[in-house]
């Protein structure tokens, strides 16, 4: 039988040196009062110590939940593996895990989501780790970054090239973690854990399991207890024969700065016409652009960004049914939220485990990714996980690594540079002035996805934004079309830090995608 106790009690089991590993993505799922007892604990009594932390993805945010904030402290956390990060305004005081990432605090590494969990995975199944190709020719690879973040991170590498069968491989050891911390909504009082007001389950039950396997204790963090056989046995998502700990955290928000939505965790469908539109700017027209790559019947992972507006384009236009939106974090089908609530979507057809879900991604074998950009370099090669100036404004790649490293097709977008100051008018683009910095270069900071990798794999790349569309082949980017009323060589070309081949059957932009009005989106979706 578990043991019941506060978040500050449970905090006293965790010892120095151990492995520690939270299941979390920013607000959701994030076990936040048991982490701030940890916390709690080292403030008062300087212990634990030397913690090894494993996030598949970030707890907590700069918004929300603080999350991984409450253990970033000098002495008591000393080796980081995330998936992501906390993030936060580029003008705001870093989150105090930046801090100590970049002081060289602390040991960092940021590894793809979908990594984490295999290595988690192999952990409880006592096997010597991961090999993997997710990753290869981007910062991921040793021969580049190999997940390094810091200068601490660097002197004791988490991956290896190995030859496997005439085959580079990438390889990860396995986690086996002494404690797991995890979340629900309900547990029992023999410990049976059920997950009806969570928009995830992420990888709770593999984490536990790893845990567990290891001979390590569960944490389970939950809203509130009922007696034992008070859950359906198909409601139990970790049986509470892997649970050690429960806490009782009647306050636990949903997900970051939510409290309750029932539409998050599948208890009520919204009606469609209750979610709000796209306003008509810049970032629309870009997002209608990318809705017309898609095809009827399509299952389509959607990242952050502008591409996260596209489900509602659907839904303004009227077929949002004609695909099917996945996320990372789980759900299949529905509408994906924006802002603070991204990582979740209201009236889901289903939630898979992260885990499970990466392996999909992983393969390849779903039909397309909507996925944004930092820069893009010359050979197609995209950075979306660090901006050197401003470390703290991304969260690393996430599972950005595992969604693109075998994906059939995937539309990249954004704004061409950034700083100008434009509007819509009459149909056309009009630059009032243009933007400081230059996001096609010839060289990318880093390498979170390789175009070089893409054409050799025969993927198909697409980069929309509000001045133009480019391809990716053989030789490297290429326009295709170019946004009305703006000329090729003056706003586009010559606003790009490398050079640009244009098409020579050059299109220009639909006008329609530029008026503040219907484009008829269903009846433009081939099958």
């Amino acid at each position: 039988m578990p043991k019941i106790m506060t978040a500050r009690d449970a905090a006293d089991l965790i010892p120095d040196d151990a492995t520690v590993a939270v299941n979390s993505s920013s607000g959701l799922c994030c076990p936040d009062a048991v982490l701030k007892g940890i916390g709690d604990r080292f403030d008062a009594v300087g212990h634990p110590r030397n913690l090894t932390t494993i996030h598949p993805i970030a707890a907590g945010d700069f918004f929300g939940t603080k999350g991984v904030d409450h253990i970033a402290k000098k002495g008591c956390l000393s080796r980081i593996i995330g998936g992501s990060y906390p993030s936060g305004p580029t003008k705001a005081e870093p989150p105090l895990i930046w801090q100590m990432i970049v002081a060289d605090e602390v040991a960092a590494y940021n590894v793809p989501s979908g990594i984490v969990f295999d290595m988690l995975r192999e952990g409880a199944a006592k096997r010597p780790g991961v090999l993997t190709k997710v990753g290869m020719e981007t910062f991921v690879d040793p021969r580049l970054e190999g997940c390094a973040m810091n200068g601490e991170a660097r002197k004791t590498p988490i991956v290896q090239l190995r030859d496997f069968e005439g085959e580079e491989w990438l390889y990860f050891k396995s986690i086996q973690p002494d404690v797991a911390i995890i979340r629900a909504t309900t547990a029992d009082t023999r410990g049976n854990l059920s997950f009806e007001h969570e928009g995830a389950y992420l990888g709770a039950m593999e984490m536990a399991l790893a845990a567990r396997n290891s001979g390590g204790t569960v944490i389970a963090q939950v809203k509130r207890i009922a007696a034992a056989g008070s859950i359906r046995p198909h409601d139990v998502t970790v049986p509470g024969i892997l649970v050690d700990v429960i806490v009782e955290a009647p306050d636990q928000l949903q997900t970051t700065a939510t409290q309750y939505d029932p539409a998050i965790s599948g208890e009520l469908i919204r009606p469609m016409d209750s979610f709000d539109t796209v306003d008509f700017n810049i970032g629309k027209v870009i997002a209608r652009r990318v809705a017309l790559e898609l095809q009827r019947g399509w299952a389509v992972n959607i990242g952050f960004g502008i591409s996260a507006n596209v489900p509602r384009i659907f839904v303004e236009e009227g077929c949002h049914n004609d695909v099917t939106w996945m996320i990372e974090q789980g759900a299949v089908g529905g509408v994906p939220l924006l802002d603070f609530k991204f990582g979740c979507a209201a009236n889901a057809e289903a939630f898979v485990a992260s885990p499970h879900q990466f392996c999909y991604f992983q393969a390849g074998g779903f039909d397309c990714s909507l996925l944004s950009f930092l820069e893009v370099g010359a050979d197609g090669s995209v950075n979306v996980s660090r901006l050197s100036a401003v470390p703290h404004r991304t969260a690393g790649a996430g599972g950005f690594v595992d969604i693109t490293a075998r994906a059939k097709k995937i539309v990249f977008s954004g704004m061409f540079n950034a700083g100008a100051k434009m509007r819509v008018e009459n149909g056309e683009i009009v630059i009032e002035h243009e933007g400081k910095v230059a996001k096609f270069v010839d060289q990318v900071d880093q390498v979170s996805f390789s175009g070089k990798r893409a054409i050799a794999q025969g993927q198909h790349i697409t980069y929309i934004t509000e001045r133009c569309v480019m391809r990716l082949d053989e030789q490297g980017l290429i326009v295709t079309e170019v946004a009305p009323g703006l000329d090729i060589d003056r706003d586009v070309v010559g606003q790009a830090a490398t050079p640009l081949r244009v098409a020579p059957d050059l299109k220009v932009m639909d006008a329609g995608l530029f008026r503040d009005a219907p484009i008829d989106l269903a009846g433009r979706l081939s099958a």
